[in-house]
């Protein structure tokens, strides 16, 4: 009896310990695809100006069809959502970098899902350089 119970028991772990990947690989793989992700969303522009970026972030976003959901000087985020047949959010996060600098990091979801596709935050950084060049020029 103890046989039949025993025999199987060990199949069962030989199967699951085949099964297993080793949890190195799986955290570098993860770091690494989140630094390229990171590295996407993130840009650096030459102004120490939070409340201007802030405000020429809002701008950008309504210019892109969003709806700012909320926006806070003091955390240095503005939320906006695009509603056009689909549910997109973008979070942008504002903060200083160094002493002449300001980091302006942008995350967007689709309906629940993180997006990682290059695009959304391409078009979106294309559209923020060209009104902070104005911005910082003093163009309207």
């Amino acid at each position: 009896m103890k046989k039949n119970v025993l025999l199987p028991l060990v199949f069962v772990c030989l199967v699951l310990a085949g099964c297993q990947t080793t949890s190195m690989n799986q955290v570098m793989e993860a770091s690494e695809s989140q630094v390229a992700i990171r590295q996407i969303q993130t840009r650096a522009f030459d102004t120490t100006n939070r409340t201007k970026t802030l405000r020429t972030i809002i701008a950008t976003l309504q210019d892109l069809g969003f709806v700012i959901d909320k926006a806070d000087d003091e955390l240095g985020t503005v939320s906006g959502t695009k509603l056009n047949g689909y549910s997109l959010r973008m979070t942008v996060t504002v903060r200083p970098r160094g002493k002449k600098q300001t980091l302006v990091r942008a995350n967007a979801t689709y309906n629940v899902t993180p997006v990682e596709d290059p695009q959304p935050y391409q078009q979106f950084f294309t559209a923020l350089q060209k009104a902070m060049f104005l911005t910082a020029h003093e163009v309207d």
